[in-house]
């Protein structure tokens, strides 16, 4: 009887406040505006008893309201009141202070020491020199073009990754890209196409080419070859990425509804107005990893030459060695590879596929790099790698285990003034970075996140060439696994040679037992067709 009365007590007291106040409006106005109060709260009880879709609040008339309002605030009271420094979700509060102390240029300098636990598993650090070298010029390249490419790219080893109009404001990507004319380094176009607002800042585009080919696309979806040489004939786009897979949800495709599709997204897109828009999960321009070596193939002749390569998640190793064996068989190279790691992702993407589809990118990377030197293609393709770098340590990490050049969306998105709301999928984003809704955009003011984005990357590459310089190195791309150590035990610790080894140059080739289950996935891939030999991935 007790607990009747707690939980029917807000409803009864509210009804009482209101009758109370209704007969006393002859005396003030107050007694209105709370008879309006408690009138209203008492019509919310009593609908909270008659309806049948919350259990909560027919059982706990007004008061259940509380369960889903903290249930709303809930990630914000953990973020500002609770979470720790260090704690990930997905990105500490100590990372995302890094950037944004870089954006702003302001001191980045943290006293008393680390708060890391460098005794426990999993803590890395790289190794220093008592001979350390000073390093004048941090604006570090690398030249990325195989012996096929007419325009190789001198790209910086640090850019934006994927990340389309659609996804991101209009005032977001003229910012990032703006920033990235400053600072000259690409900006990736994401899978959405390249919209006016990429074009309006004039810095370096690497196009990227979805299942859904927007931008290059006929009324049925499949691949126009003159819409996409107008596209890439572009001055401003350098290279041209196809997307196989991405972390966050790898093979997965993805639908925008009709009812979402601006005409800005339409015109980027190359879509119509008042129709659903599919992106395949795979694609249909090719079939087979010949077929795919072909297609890369026409693109770099479409292009003019322009450095074409591709972006995948890992999943099935073995398919990733049928294109490799595609490559061997056709000679046809592409110039660069960008493995992006699970753990990426800006957008919205299915629980599961989120959490448990696709490699790391340590694995990943790793496994891609190790590949191409089995086959003796390393020397000709660039890797770049993706997937929360966001931190000087992260890039030379990277580059150590087998990268090329590193790309960070999150990193950039908070540079432009994200605060990790996570409600990029609601179009309500607090800062107007994932938003399409106008008069939220505009709290994100262009100039101003242009030069936070070009002072991040100025900052972080600063902070890559002292630690750099400290191992006693002239450039990031001189880290190797010997200069990375990993405790694997509260009291002992691994030399990155061991944790991460390269293998040997040509070693698939000659079939040498290797001892990883590379050789083994090696001789059931084939450049015919995806699916294997015999079972197994």
């Amino acid at each position: 009887m007790y607990t009747r009365f707690i939980r029917f007590s807000p409803l009864a007291i509210c009804i009482l406040l209101t009758l109370g106040a209704l007969s006393g409006l002859i005396l003030t106005d107050w007694f209105l505006i709370a008879a309006v109060i408690f009138g209203f709260l008492s019509l919310v009880g009593v609908n909270d008893i008659i309806q049948t879709r919350h259990a909560i609040t027919r059982n706990y008339p007004i008061l259940g309201h509380l369960r889903f309002l903290f249930e709303e605030i809930r990630p914000e009271i953990r973020q500002y009141l609770i979470e720790s420094d260090d704690d990930e979700v997905p990105f500490s509060r100590a990372t995302r202070t890094i950037v944004y102390q870089r954006a702003k240029d302001i001191e980045d300098a943290k006293p008393f020491g680390t708060r890391m636990r460098v005794s426990e598993s999993g803590y890395q650090w790289i190794t220093h020199s008592v001979k350390p070298r000073h390093i004048e010029n941090s604006d570090f390249r690398v030249e990325i073009g195989g012996p096929d490419c007419k325009q190789p790219y001198n790209a910086s080893i640090y850019n934006i990754s994927a990340m389309s109009f659609g996804a991101l404001s209009a005032n977001a990507i003229m910012a990032l890209n703006r920033g990235a004319k400053a600072g000259g380094f690409a900006h990736d176009t994401g899978e959405g196409g390249i919209s006016r607002y990429h074009r309006e800042g004039g810095g370096d585009l690497i196009y990227e080419l979805g299942s859904g080919y927007f931008g290059c696309r006929n009324h049925d979806g499949s691949f126009n070859p003159e819409k996409f040489a107008m596209r890439a004939g572009d001055p401003q786009v350098k290279m041209i990425e196809i997307k196989l897979s991405q972390g966050a949800k790898p093979g997965h495709g993805g639908m925008l509804p009709a009812a979402k599709i601006t005409p800005e997204i339409a015109e980027a897109r190359d879509i119509p107005m008042g129709v659903d828009c599919v992106s395949p999960a795979s694609h249909s321009a090719f079939d087979t990893p010949i077929e795919m070596m072909h297609f890369i193939a026409k693109l770099r002749e479409l292009s003019g030459g322009k450095p074409i390569g591709f972006k995948l998640c890992v999943g099935h190793r073995r398919e990733f060695m049928c294109i490799v064996k595609a490559m061997l068989e056709t000679g046809i190279t592409p110039d660069f590879i960008v493995v992006d790691g699970k753990e990426g992702g800006t957008g919205a993407a299915p629980l599961e596929f989120a959490n448990h589809m696709g490699f790391p990118l340590v694995e990943g990377l790793v496994f891609v790099h190790n590949t191409l030197r089995g086959a003796g293609l390393r020397d000709k393709i660039k890797i770049g790698a993706s997937g929360k770098l966001v931190t000087a340590f992260h890039i030379a990490k990277t580059l150590a285990i087998g990268a090329d050049w590193a790309n960070s969306a999150r990193g950039f998105m908070f540079a432009v003034g994200c605060i990790q709301a996570q409600s990029c999928h609601t179009n309500r984003c607090p800062t107007g970075v994932t938003t399409q809704d106008k008069i939220r955009q505009r709290a994100l003011v262009v100039p101003d996140k242009a030069t936070r984005v070009a002072n991040f990357h100025r900052n972080t590459m600063k902070a890559l060439s002292e630690m750099t310089g400290a191992a006693g190195l002239t450039h990031p791309g001189q880290f190797l696994p010997h200069h990375l150590l990993v405790r694997v035990t509260d009291r002992d610790f691994k030399v990155g040679d061991e944790v991460y080894p390269y293998m040997p140059e040509g070693f698939l080739l000659r079939e040498d037992d290797d001892r990883f289950g590379y050789l083994n996935r090696w001789q059931r891939a084939r450049a015919e067709a995806f699916e294997p030999i015999d079972s197994g991935v």
